[in-house]
């Protein structure tokens, strides 16, 4: 009975044009009813549908397969995010708050959904990455766009061989998805210069390749952010930096023993941005020895003091886990966490005041409640807030593709400027918005930098940090009417950053941070390859 419904169901949707779930959902209801089985999933129905397509049974339908596709948001910030955890290693720090799990990574526990995946496949980049790919694209995901996030702590503190190892890896795996034949990890027994070597002969390849790499996020802390680091990074295609900031008060970071100071932070903050790097600052309220007036202040301080001014923010409420050092103190009652009312309360307060050029990439980590001794447990903490109403300003919240169905492209977005002060130079941010709700099409980050000394050909340049088109992924080279994609913003929003730079400032060239999958749209944009960046003559 349930395959005769797949067959009806399918055999609907080739025949009618459905624009959105709700009548999609309708038409589930009443084919369910009718065959007296239980409401049909998604997913079952895109399996049934490929392997008729399989079969030869039915022809491939591009309209069936984008209705279907599962887990829509993981693509409709115009990325295919792909996350892979590198193995643990012993960690120089003992923050206090951090969880210590015998063979984890540090702070990261077994039960996590991100490290289980990372469990099951060894660690092993290269498995990880093609894993993540595979299961994109088997949820109707077009992975053409991909987004390496590399977590596991401290990747600085990582060997220098294992570093090179582990993003190796991650290329070859995206360059040699689409081979037939039968592809193995590169060897971390091979020497520190043949993995170099190998690294940069991928990198050269993903430029072209069906899935490449369009972004590439470390994790470090800010004191071990440096320019040699930097320069390492940049060796690796790093576009984008997490950093561990944590709290922006001194006494906080000391009773939690972070090992760093906030003038570390500042310091960190400016060299980045000097570099063209995006900063996503780490975030934890609810430390020990700080209190709800003081979290306030601090996200107050983030964006009114120019010193901090990061780009993105993950918010990570401190939770007491076993086998912390905050655990003891918890138990003799000398800390009490952030309830869930509170940090519900912090959450909305914080979202009045974030500026519209910043993007919350999280609200709260992902970690299981059984693993929670007390602290904040909430999952699904920005549906609750959604639910609630809750406005905010974020990027996130005002991407294109999250705010209104895919099918909503049909006015023209009007371009918006917003200048601020950051760390000692000055930060334009450009942005595509529909007029009437202030919707997010596409952005640009531009940074008149300071005067502090980096590298050689970043001299006398204004530097593109960023440059994001929203909406669902569109495949290179095609046009899709649910995106902003390939719509020509981008190139806009360039021609725009070029000539601000020329009549604005005393500055001679634009450079660009350009990930590995970026750099042929670059070239044809009149930007050339530089050791580092990306650099055109204005």
């Amino acid at each position: 009975m349930k395959n005769q419904a797949l067959k009806e169901i399918i055999s609907f949707l080739a025949k009618n044009k459905i624009l959105n779930q709700e009548k999609l959902k309708t038409a589930k209801r009443e084919i369910s009813k009718k065959y007296q089985i239980p409401f049909l999933r998604n997913e079952e129905i895109r399996n049934y549908y490929l392997k008729l397509v399989k079969q030869g049974k039915i022809k491939k339908n591009p309209f069936i397969e984008s209705l279907l596709v599962l887990k829509k948001t993981r693509t409709l910030s115009g990325v295919s995010v792909v996350a892979v955890l590198t193995k643990n290693f012993p960690c120089k720090n003992n923050c206090l708050y951090c969880p210590d799990e015998e063979k984890m990574p540090k702070s990261y526990l077994s039960n996590e959904p991100a490290v289980m995946r990372a469990i099951r496949l060894n660690f092993n980049p290269f498995y990880q990455v093609k894993k993540r790919i595979e299961v994109l694209l088997y949820n109707g995901h077009n992975a053409s766009k991909i987004e390496l996030i590399v977590m596991g702590g401290t990747f600085s503190h990582l060997p220098e061989k294992y570093q090179y190892y582990f993003i190796a890896n991650c290329f070859w795996a995206a360059n040699s998805f689409d081979k037939k034949t039968t592809s193995r990890p590169i060897s971390l027994k091979l020497d520190l210069t043949e993995i170099k070597t190998r690294l940069k002969k991928e990198q050269r390849k993903n430029a072209s390749r069906t899935h490449r790499i369009v972004g590439l996020t470390l994790e470090t802390r800010p004191d071990m952010i440096n320019l040699l680091e930097l320069i390492k990074f940049r060796q690796l295609g790093c576009t984008r930096v997490e950093i561990g900031v944590q709290s922006i008060f001194d006494h906080v970071l000391q009773l939690n023993n972070r090992g760093h100071s906030v003038k570390t932070t500042i310091k960190a903050t400016r060299l980045l941005k000097d570099m063209g790097f995006k900063i996503n600052y780490h975030i934890m309220p609810g430390l020990y020895g700080s209190s709800f007036k003081k979290d306030l202040k601090m996200f107050r301080q983030l964006f009114e003091n120019e010193n901090f001014q990061p780009d993105m923010l993950k918010i990570y409420p401190c939770v007491v886990t076993r086998n912390s050092g905050l655990y003891k103190l918890w138990k003799n009652k000398k800390f009490k966490p952030l309830t869930n009312n509170k940090l519900k309360k912090l959450i909305i307060e914080i979202k009045k005041i974030i500026p519209p050029y910043v993007r919350i990439t999280r609200l709260i980590r992902d970690i299981p409640n059984e693993s929670i001794i007390a602290g904040p447990n909430i999952p699904n903490l920005r549906e609750v807030l959604k639910n609630k109403k809750v406005r905010c300003s974020c990027i996130r919240c005002r991407e294109i593709g999250r705010a209104k169905p895919n099918f909503g492209f049909k006015t023209k977005p009007k371009l918006d400027r917003i200048d601020y002060k950051a760390s000692k130079g000055r930060e334009i941010f450009l942005q595509y918005v529909s007029a009437r709700d202030n919707l997010i099409h596409a952005f640009l980050r531009l940074r008149i930098p300071s005067k502090i000394k980096t590298v050689n050909e970043l001299q006398d340049c204004a530097i593109i940090r960023e440059l994001h088109s929203y909406g669902t992924v569109a495949p290179i080279g095609k046009k899709i009417p649910e995106t902003s994609q390939h719509k020509g913003y981008g190139k806009k929003l360039i021609k725009k950053a070029q000539t601000i730079a020329k009549k604005e400032t005393r500055l001679s060239r634009l450079a660009v941070i350009a990930a590995e999958g970026t750099k042929d749209y670059y070239k044809a944009q009149g930007f050339r390859q530089g050791t580092f960046y990306m650099i055109k003559k204005i």
